[in-house]
């Protein structure tokens, strides 16, 4: 395959320049990892509401599935899913980048479960990295977005012209967010390990 075969890397200059920026913190996680500063997890890797089946008139979880996903890997990375997936009031491919933000309230029912589910197995390590990790995520699902508007779009479904980009650009301004927030996240944090 040649070099920007769709003639899109033009349109892009700005998000590539935010993955350079941002890329000596891509392997954050698997730094951690190697060091075993924190433990390799069995981990779900796709970890949204839609994938856990709720009953009809508790509304409580009744299991988790989608489980072709599930692999060796971080908690980590279902924690910093989740992040993704929820802390947002702008759906995935928003196109007006001033409705994505930080749910502070949300974040902290998100960490709140997450540590109670966990009942104490979490290290200090990766309580430490638990607001960092979905900025990693996010991160990365925007490089696939990216990636694939580059690549003609192969992967990911499209709905309209120029989804991938957008659903890109919404992740991004999502990693800004985070970043934005990641202190007082992490006393959002730190509240529960000391509950």
């Amino acid at each position: 395959m040649k070099a920007d075969e769709w003639n899109r890397a033009s349109e892009v200059k700005s998000e590539i320049r935010f993955i350079n920026n941002w890329r000596s913190k891509a392997s954050v996680i698997l730094d951690a990892l190697a060091k075993k500063e924190i433990p390799e997890r069995i981990t779900h890797n796709d970890t949204k509401l839609n994938n856990v089946l709720l009953d009809d008139e508790t509304g409580e979880a009744v299991c988790v599935i989608d489980l072709d996903t599930i692999m060796p890997g971080s908690s980590l990375y279902d924690f910093g899913d989740l992040i993704r997936g929820s802390v947002s009031p702008a759906q995935e491919d928003e196109r007006d980048l001033s409705l994505v933000s930080c749910r502070e309230e949300i974040y902290d029912a998100l960490v709140h479960g997450f540590l109670d589910g966990c009942h104490g197995c979490l290290n200090k390590r990766e309580i430490e990295l638990l607001p960092f990790a979905g900025q990693l995520i996010t991160f990365e699902t925007g490089v696939r977005f990216l990636t694939d508007f580059l690549d003609g779009d192969k992967y990911f479904k499209v709905h309209r012209e120029r989804h991938n980009i957008d659903r890109c650009r919404t992740q991004f301004r999502l990693v800004k967010c985070l970043m934005e927030k990641e202190e007082s996240m992490m006393k959002i944090t730190e509240k529960y390990v000391k509950a």
